[in-house]
């Protein structure tokens, strides 16, 4: 159960402010930090209510000794290619690159446990993606997982590029990321998907989400981890990522 609604709504509403002006501040105030999974899950959920815009996407990972790995995303760009507005620090913008899921059908509450055949059937399509990382405290490092977790894991957005084929997309255990800048610097990683099976982290975020009565809605995006770990683009020129033989994603990032 969460430590108590007062301590809930007032982080939430700091991390809200520190969202809504793009700010980074101290750690929490030590009464209401959160001290374990579910207080941290209510902080995030009040965070979205305080800002008051839809949950257009979501990030997970596959949980590791007792850590649960998700978040909410509200600020989500769907194009080909092109511009995308992004809070920069120190003149760069961090992303990690992953695959998005988009579903065609909802995955609500109920009763029954969803088998992997079941998210499946719900996803429509595959995209190439790339999450936007970004941290409300000024030193995440030196935060709890607890509290990184409330504040959306280091989540700022994602920008989300073209179709991929499905098939090709679902066996990429791993590809190489091709990263060439404008200037024509280019960087090649060795890419390779934390859970092996790129669905998986979906997998279990459905369930999850499911036996706390809640869910996933058509039209949402789901990332399920990087390929590359993180790493900086810069600002106002043209990158293109390509990922194995998938595609590329070309992006120009903007001051926000």
């Amino acid at each position: 159960m969460p430590q108590n609604t007062s301590s809930v709504s007032s982080a939430a509403s700091i991390l809200a402010a520190r969202r809504r002006n793009a700010e980074q501040g101290p750690r929490l105030p030590e009464w209401c930090r959160p001290l374990d999974v579910d207080t941290a899950l209510a902080i995030q959920s009040g965070v979205t209510g305080q800002l008051g815009v839809p949950v257009r996407a979501w990030k997970c990972g596959t949980p590791s000794e007792g850590r649960v790995v998700m978040a909410p995303i509200c600020a989500v760009t769907m194009q080909d290619g092109g511009d995308c507005p992004a809070i920069v620090r120190a003149g760069h913008v961090r992303v990690e690159p992953e695959l998005a899921f988009i579903l065609g059908k909802d995955l609500p509450a109920r009763d029954a446990a969803y088998t992997q055949a079941d998210v499946d059937a719900a996803i429509a399509e595959t995209r190439l993606a790339l999450e936007l990382i970004d941290s409300r405290y000024s030193d995440p490092a030196g935060a709890s997982f607890a509290e990184n977790l409330a504040d959306g894991l280091l989540n700022q957005g994602v920008f989300i590029g073209k179709v991929v084929e499905t098939q090709k997309a679902h066996a990429a255990a791993a590809m190489p990321i091709r990263v060439t800048l404008e200037s024509g610097h280019e960087t090649l990683l060795d890419g390779r998907h934390p859970d092996g099976d790129p669905r998986a982290p979906l997998y279990w975020l459905a369930e999850f989400l499911r036996s706390r009565g809640s869910g996933l809605q058509a039209g949402q995006a789901v990332i399920t981890g990087s390929y590359a770990g993180s790493f900086d683009l810069p600002v106002g020129e043209e990158v293109t990522l390509r990922y194995g033989d998938l595609g590329d994603l070309a992006v120009r990032f903007l001051k926000r």
